[in-house]
């Protein structure tokens, strides 16, 4: 039975709790928060045997074997590379950091510990199971381009005021793109196992719309909308962008396409032909076919999936499905976009 410490008892962290206590191999042995009535409450209500408002007492505890960092970007390298100072084992919530030199810092601390990170959120579902394995195949032949579209237009207005994390740079690192940027990337870059080499990014950035201020909580600097375009040295590109708090149409669109065909996905949960295959056809041109359909809305909750492999990648001594090394290829997009965007250039990667 690992004993796993929850550092952060904000929205996130009632998933992760809630995860844990499904499983018979781990259990939450502790929460932490600095506000310590917060702290308190959680563990009541989660019937947990200790809280503490100090992650340090923690992290120096040898029965704590692992814990979860719940808490904003700008918090969590700090306290992870303490965690694995003391030998435990991190789970850290999305984005991974603030930006690469932080990841690089925690892959150079994290020893044998093991490092993972929760945007592998969306590929623990079948679905996406079964297009990893198709495009392990070889079958839709040599990458040529990565296609993302994400936008969710503005609804009514909020009733309650918006988190003030979620569009700070100096809190979370950035808006939108390392909100569900992580995902997407996490998502389709891990489908290709991120075996891609980044070689430049043309970016640009913008904050949310005057119309829609009242959307995002004051003091907010970060981008509501975001389009790039990503190079790899492999010959392939990324085509992104994503947009909350807008006037465009809904669109959630997640494509890979190769020589000898093209993957359209369903990266959310959905109840119908999830993975489609368009490929060449001599009589007709082309032809599309439903690789993999089901319904998953009843399967097992994303962050459970998160958890769930924590757990047995401690257990089993394995690689968790998004380790900290993978986790940098999208700290280091990130860093480029977001370098491209305030400069208005390309960028060309280390």
């Amino acid at each position: 039975m690992l004993n796993i410490a929850i550092i952060g008892c904000g929205v996130i962290a009632q998933y992760h709790l809630r995860a844990l206590a499904l499983l018979k191999t781990a259990r939450a042995a502790a929460v932490c928060d600095v506000r310590t009535a917060v702290a308190q409450k959680t563990a009541a209500e989660f019937n947990i045997p200790r809280w503490t408002a100090s992650a340090s007492e923690l992290f120096a505890d040898p029965a704590i074997d692992a814990v979860i960092l719940a808490l904003p970007a700008s918090l969590r390298t700090t306290l992870a590379l303490e965690a694995f100072r003391h030998g435990k084992h991190v789970l850290t919530e999305k984005p991974v950091a603030m930006n690469a030199a932080e990841v690089r810092a925690m892959i150079a601390a994290q020893g044998r510990r093991v490092g993972a990170v929760c945007s592998s959120r969306y590929r623990h579902f079948d679905s996406a199971r079964a297009a990893r394995d198709y495009l392990r195949s070889g079958a839709l032949g040599k990458i040529r381009t990565i296609t993302c579209r994400g936008i969710s237009p503005a609804g009514a207005p909020p009733q309650n005021p918006p988190p003030a994390w979620r569009l700070r740079t100096d809190l979370n690192g950035g808006g939108i793109f390392v909100n569900w940027g992580c995902y997407d990337l996490d998502y389709l870059l891990g489908l290709l196992d991120f075996k891609l080499t980044p070689q430049s990014a043309l970016a640009r950035t913008w904050q949310v719309p005057a119309a829609y201020a009242a959307y995002a909580a004051p003091g907010s600097d970060a981008e509501t909308h975001v389009t790039a375009l990503i190079t790899f040295a492999e010959g392939c590109v990324l085509n992104y962008e994503r947009a909350e708090f807008t006037t465009l149409p809904p669109d959630n669109r997640w494509q890979i396409t190769g020589e000898r065909g093209t993957l359209t996905l369903q990266m959310l949960k959905a109840k119908s032909a999830n993975i489609v295959l368009t490929e060449p056809d001599a009589a007709k041109g082309t032809r599309t076919r439903v690789l993999w359909e089901g319904d998953e809305t009843a399967s097992t909750s994303e962050h459970d999936g998160v958890v769930n492999d924590f757990v047995d990648a401690i257990l089993q001594k394995r690689k968790p499905e998004t380790t900290l090394q993978d986790a940098l290829l999208f700290a280091r997009i990130a860093d480029a976009i977001y370098a491209s965007s305030a400069s208005g250039k390309p960028v060309s990667f280390d």
